[in-house]
């Protein structure tokens, strides 16, 4: 039990170690196995064989299974990047919505992107020209702009809204046999929960800071982009059908497959293949900006290997995680903590997606060991795998928002802001509603639905 104990607290003492590099900016590619060694070492095990056999294979295992929505994904949102299609569909947005609604003019583009499975990375760069010229149209400081970009970026169509294509909705059906769509009621309700609390703070800081006479100031580092100037008016649609087809492809194309033909995809081959459909019609509907097409695919490629290898090491220090005697101790007292299985679902998922930083990292490594126990647990009280779905899946976008998650860090670097300028706004309207709805909803719903 000693051991066991010294082991447990190595797992906490490993996190703290990966929380703290990360927020100082080091890459997670070699911050990770350092940790996960710390951990290792401190639980008796042999670190030749933990960092070359578990850390590699859990490593490699996540880049297996989730390379194609990666690389996919990535291409897609150059596609729809380069082309100037998702920006002429935040145009027409922006156009509708106009700069007096400067919030709501960044949120509303960001959250169409996402549930269009364009990567949140990718949206990053996409918005962030568009909502700096709303927010310098509309007076308003440039520090407001990353918590608008992050609300409806890396919020509920990556986690609550149900048939996303986002990873983090994607993950949960391997383990749980479910659909994308799992949990419609539920995750609706939670959307909305998540979502009004943080519009309305951040709409309450744009009346606070013009109460305070504070205005736009110009980013020295910002550069206006050009060549989208001779697009023509109808090219919104390039931004919007692609968004559409992927989302019909994702949800519906499976089940006409299934009742008339008998074939039957799993929800990551269904990805697979509605992020190709949407990279065919992005391509056709761009043909006439061929020349931007192959630069788009070569980026796109780069692109995803970062990305993915970022959370691959996460995953890989949880592999670590889950073979020392300290996990067993805190497997334990999660699942027996006060409170349905749902809500300890959500805790625990929370937790490791805090403490790696990464939503689709910290609850592969929850599920990974312990998928099994929940569906045991839920089933013994008649709680559906669509709701363990769901709840994982809203679980996993709360805490993992803190200051040293790499979608974070780049969009504090894409809009030239410190964490003491923005992230107290950001960690207002994205952190707190998230986690809050995430916890108290899968409580009540356990509980009493």
């Amino acid at each position: 039990m000693a051991s066991s104990v010294v082991s447990l607290i190595s797992v906490f003492v490993g996190l703290a170690l990966l929380i703290i590099l990360a927020y100082k900016g080091h890459s997670t590619i070699w911050v990770a196995p350092v940790c996960a060694m710390v951990v290792a070492a401190f639980s008796g095990l042999n670190l030749l064989t933990a960092y070359m056999g578990d850390y590699m294979r859990g490593t490699a295992d996540y880049v297996i299974s989730w390379f194609p929505a990666f690389f996919l994904g990535a291409v897609y949102g150059k596609i729809m990047d380069m082309t100037g299609s998702a920006r002429s569909l935040a145009n027409k947005l922006i156009g509708l919505i106009g700069s007096k609604y400067a919030v709501l003019a960044v949120v509303l583009p960001c959250m169409l992107m996402t549930y269009g499975g364009i990567s949140l990375f990718v949206v990053v760069f996409v918005i962030y020209p568009m909502g700096y010229a709303i927010y310098r149209e509309a007076n308003l400081p440039r520090t407001l702009l990353p918590s608008a970009i992050a609300l409806g970026a890396f919020g509920v169509t990556m986690m609550a809204i149900p048939g996303s294509p986002q990873i983090q909705n994607i993950i949960p059906t391997e383990y749980f046999g479910t659909t994308p769509a799992a949990a419609p009621l539920m995750g609706i309700i939670s959307a909305v929960l998540m979502f009004v609390p943080g519009y309305l703070y951040l709409e309450y800081r744009v009346r606070q800071v013009r109460k305070a006479g504070l205005g736009f100031t110009e980013d020295p580092k910002y550069k206006e982009l050009e060549g989208l100037d001779n697009l023509p008016k109808w090219h919104w649609l390039c931004g919007l059908v692609p968004l559409v087809v992927v989302v019909l492809m994702l949800n519906v194309l499976p089940k006409i497959l299934l009742r008339t033909a008998g074939v039957e995809w799993t929800p990551s081959q269904a990805v697979v293949v509605a992020l190709l459909g949407g990279i065919a019609v992005a391509c056709a509907m761009n043909a006439k900006q061929a020349k931007h097409l192959m630069p788009a695919i070569n980026q796109g490629a780069q692109g995803s290997v970062g990305a993915i290898m970022n959370t691959a090491c996460a995953v890989g220090f949880g592999a670590v995680i889950k073979i020392v005697p300290g996990f067993e101790l805190l497997k334990t007292a999660l699942l027996n903590m006060p409170g349905n299985i749902l809500f300890t679902e959500a805790v625990t998922v929370n937790v490791l997606a805090g403490a790696t930083g990464s939503a689709s990292g910290g609850m592969t490594i929850v599920l990974e060991a312990m998928a099994g126990q929940f569906l045991e647990k839920a089933a013994a009280v008649g709680i559906s795998p669509e709701l363990l779905h769901r709840a994982a899946a809203m679980a996993s976008g709360g805490l993992d928002t803190l200051p040293h998650n790499g979608a974070v860090l780049t969009l504090l670097a894409v809009s030239n802001c410190t964490h003491k300028e923005s992230y107290k706004d950001l960690f207002i309207a994205c952190v707190i509603p998230p986690v809050v709805v995430g916890l108290v909803v899968p409580l009540v719903w356990g509980l009493f639905i």
